[in-house]
C-alpha cells in the first residue's frame, strides 16, 4: 500500500512532481538533466517562485512600518511566511527568528547567547562530522572568550559514541552540545533526542544544525530537545538569502540583540534604548520580505506533500543508490550503510580518480553532483581523504535518475582505467 500523508492525501510520484519544478525540464545536448546536489541547494517550484514574483507584481512594500494598504499586504504576507514555516517544524512563531540562512543563525547563537554565557575555563562540545558553519563559530567564541572546544569522534561506520559524550560532559564546565542533526557528508542521522537528553542532564544547552534534516524529514523542533535549532530556506526548496533560528522563547528573551538598528526597538533614547519583542529584536533593518514570502510558500508545498511522503521516496532513492554504488568495484561509501540510518545523501569515493574528474564526468552525461570537502575538512581528515564525491536526493529525483549516475561512474572508470 501506498504511503499517505497526514492530510491523507495520496502520494504523488516524483515524475508528477518533477512536472512542478521548471529548471528540471532543461536539456544539455539533448541529456535531461538528473540534478543530484540537492544537500548544496534544491530546486524550486513554480509556487515558490510565483509567489516571490506576485509579491512584487503586487504587494511590494517595507514590512512593519506603514500604513497603507500595500504595506499591510506586504506585512501579511510576510508574516504569513513565518507562521507557515513554523508551522512546518512544529514551533510557535513568535519563536522563530528569520535569518539569511543557517551560518547566520548559529553566528546569532555564538554572538548573542555565547557572549554572555561561555566563560574562561568552560567548554564548547562539537562533532567531527560537522559543517564548517558550525565549526567556525565555536572556534571564535572559545578564542574570545578563553573556553576550550572539544570534539566528539566519528566512528568507522560514521556513527558518535554517545559514552564519549558523557565523558566529556562530566567534566562539568561543559555549556554548548552543539550537533548536525543530519550529516551532509555521512548522512548519518544523529540521535539528536539522546544527545539533549545527556547534555540537559549535566547543565549543558543544545544548539543543532538542522540545515539537512527539514527539508527531507518530519521535524519538531521541540521534540528534539534542542534548545536552538537552525536551518536554512535554499534547501528546502525555497530561495535564497533567508532561513531560521528556532530557540525556545525564554533564551530569546534573555539574549541581547545580535544587530542593532531600525525595527528591532521598542523606543530609543539619547543614550539607551529598549528592544522590540521577540522575534523583532533579532531582525533589524529591512528584513528579506520576497524571500520570506518564498519560504512560506516552499513550507506550504512540503505541508502539502506530507513530510512523511517526503521521507518515504528519498528512503527508497537513497536506499537504491547505496545498492547500485555497493556494486560497483573500487567504490567506497562513506557514512552508515542502511538507508534507514542516514539521511538523502551518498558520498562516496573511485579508486583511482580524483572527485572533482569524476563530477566533471558526470556534468558531461548532464549528471550534476557536488565533488570536495563540503564545507567539512575535519571530518575529510578524519575519512583520510582530501575529497568525495555526492550524490543527493528531492522530492523529484528518481531511481532512473540513478541509474544515469551509475552508467557514467562507469564511463569514468573506463575512461581513467580505474
Amino acid at each position: 500500500m501506498e504511503a499517505v500523508t497526514a492530510q491523507a492525501a495520496p502520494r504523488r510520484s516524483a515524475e508528477d512532481i518533477r512536472a512542478d519544478f521548471p529548471i528540471l525540464a532543461r536539456e544539455f545536448e539533448g541529456k535531461r538533466l538528473a540534478y543530484l546536489d540537492n544537500a548544496a541547494t534544491a530546486q524550486k517550484p513554480e509556487s515558490v517562485i510565483e509567489a516571490i514574483a506576485s509579491y512584487y507584481r503586487r504587494s511590494n512594500a517595507n514590512v512593519h512600518r506603514s500604513m497603507h494598504q500595500l504595506a499591510e499586504e506586504a506585512e501579511r504576507l510576510y508574516e504569513g511566511g513565518r507562521a507557515k514555516v513554523a508551522a512546518l517544524v512544529g514551533a510557535p512563531a513568535r519563536e522563530l527568528v528569520f535569518v539569511r540562512n543557517a551560518t547566520e543563525a548559529i553566528n546569532l547563537v555564538r554572538y548573542s547567547w555565547g557572549r554572555a554565557n561561555v566563560r574562561e575555563g568552560d567548554t564548547v562540545v562539537i562533532t567531527q562530522m560537522e559543517h564548517h558553519s558550525n565549526v567556525v563559530p565555536w572556534q571564535l567564541l572559545c578564542s574570545e572568550q578563553g573556553a576550550r572546544l572539544a570534539y566528539l569522534h566519528v566512528d568507522d561506520h560514521g556513527r558518535l559514541d554517545l559514552a564519549e559524550l558523557d565523558e566529556v560532559l562530566a567534566g562539568g564546565r561543559v555549556r554548548l552540545v552543539a550537533a548536525t542533526h543530519i550529516s551532509n557528508v555521512l548522512g548519518t542521522i544523529n540521535p539528536v533526542a539522546q544527545i539533549a537528553e545527556q547534555a540537559h542532564a549535566a547543565g549543558a544547552l543544545v544548539l543543532l544544525d538542522g540545515a539537512q534534516a527539514v527539508p527531507q524529514m518530519p521535524v519538531d523542533v521541540t521534540a528534539t530537545g534542542a534548545d536552538f535549532y537552525a536551518f536554512t530556506g535554499h534547501k528546502m526548496l525555497g530561495p535564497t538569502g533567508i532561513g531560521a533560528l528556532w530557540a525556545r522563547r525564554e533564551l530569546l528573551e534573555a539574549m541581547p540583540p545580535f544587530l542593532g538598528g531600525g525595527s528591532m526597538i521598542k523606543a530609543v533614547e539619547d543614550y539607551h534604548s529598549t528592544w522590540a519583542a521577540i522575534p523583532a529584536k533579532f531582525e533589524a533593518g529591512t528584513p528579506a520580505i520576497a524571500e520570506g514570502v518564498g519560504l512560506g510558500a516552499a513550507a506550504d508545498y512540503l505541508a502539502d506533500l506530507g513530510m512523511e511522503a517526503v521521507r518515504a521516496h528519498e528512503l527508497e532513492v537513497t536506499a537504491y543508490a547505496l545498492e547500485r554504488l555497493s556494486g560497483l568495484a573500487g567504490v567506497t561509501i562513506f557514512g552508515p550503510r542502511e538507508a534507514t540510518e542516514r539521511g538523502s545523501l551518498v558520498s562516496f569515493a573511485v579508486e583511482g580518480i580524483h572527485p572533482h574528474d569524476l563530477a566533471e564526468l558526470c556534468n558531461r552525461e548532464a549528471v550534476a553532483i557536488r565533488a570536495g570537502h563540503h564545507c567539512a575538512q575535519p571530518l575529510m581528515r578524519r575519512l583520510g581523504v582530501p575529497a568525495t564525491a555526492r550524490a543527493s536526493f528531492s522530492v523529484y529525483n528518481t531511481t532512473d535518475e540513478v541509474d544515469r549516475l551509475i552508467e557514467a561512474l562507469e564511463n569514468a572508470k573506463e575512461v581513467f582505467g580505474a
